[in-house]
């Protein structure tokens, strides 16, 4: 039976050596081409209840003559198989590019 070498002991920390303290940087401005911080959960929340709400509107509208037979569930699904396909890949990623500059655009006037 063969053995397996143990891998060897982690290095023991040595003690940091005393310096003097280092001088506090100032935060950088931003820099035009370099990306924001993602917004906060309350904007993403408001933005995409500004992509929903008109798409569920404008839907249950002109879906209406066409599913007014049909069982609530099933008009729920079918407005939702339309809507929120089209809110993320069409509505969304604009009002968040709008968003964005927005945002850019406030930082680099202050």
């Amino acid at each position: 039976m063969d053995t397996v070498p143990q891998p060897a002991a982690p290095a023991v920390a040595q003690p940091a050596t005393l310096s003097a303290p280092q001088p506090v940087v100032p935060a950088v401005p931003p820099v035009p081409g370099v990306p924001a911080a993602p917004p906060s959960i309350h904007v993403r929340a408001a933005i995409t209840w500004l992509a929903i709400f008109p798409l569920v509107a404008i839907g249950m509208m002109a879906a209406a003559p066409l599913m007014e037979t049909w069982h609530p569930v099933f008009r729920a699904m079918g407005l939702t198989m339309v809507v929120v396909p089209t809110a993320v890949y069409v509505v969304l990623p604009r009002l968040f590019a709008a968003h964005g500059y927005l945002v850019r655009r406030r930082t680099t006037r202050r």
